[in-house]
């Protein structure tokens, strides 16, 4: 059985969140998505985010036929312990992390990188909302 691990805020689902998925289990048998908490994303992304909150996230996520399970993490230490504890045959991250530390990556068997999908972005949404 191939594990595959996938993390990120998953605020406002879209398009490319689902293609992320699909190729995720694509690769895998098992799909892992692990969230980052309501405080993590108000940290990094600032005060308005998360839009949907938690609960919500992990309740929408888990029931999308291509993720098998969904844990939440606090900080990128706790990140880190939760892909080292499922040491995972794969880890997707978003093409966009490259040339970058892929945190938890040294315990992943290999690493591989979705591309994004041009025009769709959470922040993107919440801007182009917003300027309606």
């Amino acid at each position: 059985m191939i594990t595959v691990f996938v993390n990120g805020c998953f605020d406002i689902l879209h398009r490319g969140h689902i293609e992320l998925f699909q190729y995720a289990r694509s690769i895998g048998d098992r799909v892992i998505v692990a969230v980052d908490s309501d405080k993590k994303i108000t940290k990094d992304k600032g005060l308005g985010r998360p839009v949907n909150n938690l609960k919500d996230r992990i309740y929408f996520l888990s029931r999308l036929k291509d993720v098998d399970e969904v844990l939440y993490f606090d900080t990128i230490e706790e990140l880190e312990n939760l892909v080292k504890k499922m040491a995972p045959d794969v880890m997707v991250v978003g093409s966009d992390w490259r040339k970058k530390v892929v945190v938890g990556g040294q315990y992943a068997k290999t690493i591989k990188y979705f591309e994004r999908i041009d025009g769709y972005s959470t922040t993107k949404i919440i801007q182009d909302t917003c300027n309606r």
